[in-house]
């Protein structure tokens, strides 16, 4: 926490946006950018994935002060859940209060098209990994209460702003698997009959411990590609982050009308 706020020259954010695989072009609006790579902050895991820059951007969006961080590390890469939320933990000791987060995921609910946005309304489990695990860090509670992860009123501010802007925003369930290997189709069935609307590789994490802090949050994912077994499509992470830097301009005008009425 220490270096970081020596990196922040006196900046006070209060918002934290994490941006997933594709998506650092929802960063491109920050006016008055302090750049700071993840390599010059202890703890802060470079990501090893094409798609994230790894590196924190700090400055205004929507009237607000913010803070960026361009791509994540994933539990897939071989680090514990622990370090993976790191950066989640230092931004609440620095007292961000809001977390935005976003992610690439498959559809698995049948309307889904490539490049839909659906807004987080809940989210699965599945990577067996928990990184409130262990001792209670400072702030955090031992037993958070899970049943509105995702603020219901910054969804509800999510869609009143996407209605005005005449962005088609679509609301669903986020599963979180560990990866790396893409889903079988059996596997997406088994998603489906879980109530699972997309899923991905990232996100819930970092979800736990901003709960778990106190922290309130918003959640976006952008759909890449039908699931497996859902059509004929080859699934590639090259296509993945096509497909989110298509759609980050729309996210990016979707999140930044948000925070200016927050």
């Amino acid at each position: 926490m220490a270096a970081l706020r020596a990196q922040l020259g006196g900046r006070h954010p209060k918002v934290a946006m994490i941006l997933g695989s594709g998506l650092a072009g929802v960063a491109r609006p920050v006016a008055d950018p302090l750049r700071i790579p993840f390599a010059a902050l202890p703890g802060f895991a470079p990501p090893a994935v094409g798609g994230h820059p790894g590196e924190l951007i700090v400055g205004r969006l929507g009237g607000r002060e913010i803070l960026a961080q361009l791509g994540r590390p994933h539990l897939y890469e071989g680090g514990s859940a622990e370090a993976i939320v790191f950066p989640v933990r230092v931004y609440a000791a620095l007292g961000i209060s809001t977390l935005i987060v976003t992610n690439a995921a498959g559809g698995i609910r049948r309307s889904f098209a490539p490049a839909t946005l659906m807004l987080i309304a809940d989210q699965v489990n599945l990577m067996f990994r928990n990184p409130l695990l262990g001792p209670v860090h400072s702030g955090e509670t031992r037993f958070p209460d899970c049943s509105d992860p995702y603020n219901r009123e910054l969804r509800a501010l999510a869609r009143r702003v996407a209605l005005e802007q005449g962005t088609a925003l679509e609301e669903g369930v986020y599963a979180g698997v560990l990866g790396p290997s893409y889903e079988t189709p059996a596997e997406i069935r088994m998603l489906e009959r879980f109530g699972a609307d997309a899923v991905g590789m990232s996100t819930i994490p970092e979800v736990l411990v901003a709960g778990a802090a106190g922290m309130r949050c918003l959640g976006f994912s952008v759909i890449t590609n039908p699931a497996a077994g859902l059509s004929g499509e080859v699934l590639t992470h090259e296509r993945v982050t096509e497909v989110t830097a298509q759609a980050s301009e729309k996210l990016a005008r979707l999140i930044e009308g948000v925070l200016t009425r927050l």
